[in-house]
């Protein structure tokens, strides 16, 4: 993050004094406009906690994510940024030792119980991960997959559903004449928005984004970032980035995490963007996002 690098202090003489100064830099919030009130909240955890068979990773998260907006997380590595976003469409279950505990809630279902539909929950909450993963198949067999196992749709509705998702990611009019070429021979921007348009296609509520453009080009990542704002208002997503500028460009509301006691990762503030790095309640989220450490 070298566009917010600053002289680290030295902590060791930090006194009461530097305590009280005001943030020495701040971040420029181009998103748009967020209510003060915050909406109702679409996805929510209470007292979640994530282990990996002894050890805990994830201790007593309550957020309540708003509907139709963008949150973005932010922290330092290791904090469990990505852990909450994998256990909250249960893609962790597949690890050996995994489990959670606590309630995650959809529309006020419960999406942690022991009765739950995985497939189901995957379906209304997507995820966008750090690098591109086409599946080794066509363009169009992409878009199609999750269509084609949650619905009976024939031919014809089939290719309207591929044509409209990836026309709702900009990318059509760059591939219909090669929808039946290996979505693996597209570049790493095009790439990423096939897998966006996968999880659009079958209707999603949320959209889960683990760094979604921390492996591509300035130019790709503008694209991703403009398509979660054209998206904000029709799907709640919530975001990890490790870039503070982008969070600030296209987030709504963010929440800042840390590593706590013992290596567990805690929610220490979620507030309106502008607010989080302007006005920051906690003193680890100022000398955070000021770049005192991280």
């Amino acid at each position: 993050m070298s566009e917010l690098r600053l002289p680290l202090p030295d902590l060791d003489a930090r006194t009461t004094e530097m305590a009280q100064d005001p943030l020495p830099t701040r971040i420029a919030v181009a998103s748009a406009e967020a209510p003060d009130a915050i909406p109702d909240a679409k996805l929510t955890t209470r007292r979640l906690c994530a282990f990996y068979g002894d050890f805990l990773a994830l201790r007593d998260i309550d957020i309540d994510v708003p509907d139709g907006r963008i949150t973005a997380i932010i922290g330092p590595s290791g904090c469990g940024k990505s852990t909450l976003l994998r256990t909250l469409n249960h893609i962790n279950d597949m690890v050996p030792g995994f489990r959670a505990t606590g309630s995650i809630t959809l529309d006020g279902a419960e999406l942690n119980g022991e009765a739950r539909d995985t497939l189901s929950i995957r379906r209304r909450v997507g995820m966008l991960f750090q690098r591109p993963n086409p599946f080794p198949m066509s363009i169009f067999d992409n878009v199609a997959y999750g269509l084609r196992l949650s619905e009976r749709l024939s031919t014809s509705d089939l290719h309207d559903l591929v044509r409209a998702s990836l026309t709702r990611v900009g990318l059509f009019e760059e591939v219909e004449d090669r929808l039946h070429r290996s979505a693996l021979s597209l570049s790493g921007g095009q790439q990423q928005r096939v897998c966006l348009a996968r999880a659009l296609a079958v209707g999603p509520d949320v959209i889960l984004m683990d760094e979604p453009t921390s492996a591509l080009d300035p130019i790709a990542t503008l694209r991703i970032e403009a398509l979660m704002r054209e998206l904000s208002g029709e799907v709640t997503i919530l975001v990890v980035t490790h870039n503070m500028q982008q969070a600030a460009r296209v987030s709504d509301y963010s929440a800042f995490m840390l590593m706590g006691e013992e290596g567990a990762g805690e929610l220490i503030e979620f507030s309106l963007t502008r607010d989080l790095f302007n006005q920051p309640k906690d003193r680890r989220t100022e000398d955070y996002i000021t770049g005192r450490f991280g």
